[in-house]
């Protein structure tokens, strides 16, 4: 099947920034105590485990087919019956005070805004998934797009 949409969803060049101005204050309190090549070996360690959590963090979205890949989570747009684009505030009511415990949220600190999938499928408990995104409107019409196309059913 075709990929029709993929975005990776990390953390954006500020929280890098920040990774390497907290790796820095690890060589200047470790170098200052135990010298600088003990510094040099605590920076790069604590880089390398900064680096190993920011890039945890990141989520990888695909849609291909029918199906949309969060990550690990695979959603099966057969069930999905409507989806929209939900802006910074939008979201953090969906996700705050007008949110569902049963949902499905995948969200990440720093990107605000996200795509509200609202499902159809009377046996599982999930009303609606609510996944992080840094281009809602691209992602809302391209689920809309294979929506359409899977409502269409096959033309002969």
């Amino acid at each position: 099947m075709p990929v029709s949409y993929r975005e990776w969803v990390g953390p954006p060049l500020s929280w890098w920034v920040l990774s390497v101005l907290f790796s820095l204050s690890w060589l200047v309190a470790i170098g200052f105590y135990l010298g600088p090549l003990a510094g040099v070996l605590g920076l790069l360690g604590a880089q390398a485990v900064v680096t190993a959590v920011l890039l945890g963090t990141a989520v990888r979205l695909q849609l291909d087919g029918t199906e949309l890949r969060v990550g690990r989570a695979v959603l099966d747009l057969a069930y999905v019956s409507a989806v929209r684009g939900l802006d910074a505030e939008a979201t953090a009511r969906r996700t705050g005070p007008e949110a569902d415990a049963r949902a499905h949220l995948v969200l990440r600190p720093y990107a605000k805004e996200a795509v509200e999938l609202t499902l159809d499928d009377p046996p599982d408990p999930v009303p609606y998934w609510v996944v992080s995104t840094r281009r809602p409107t691209q992602l809302a019409e391209a689920i809309t797009t294979v929506l359409i196309d899977v409502s269409a059913g096959p033309t002969r």
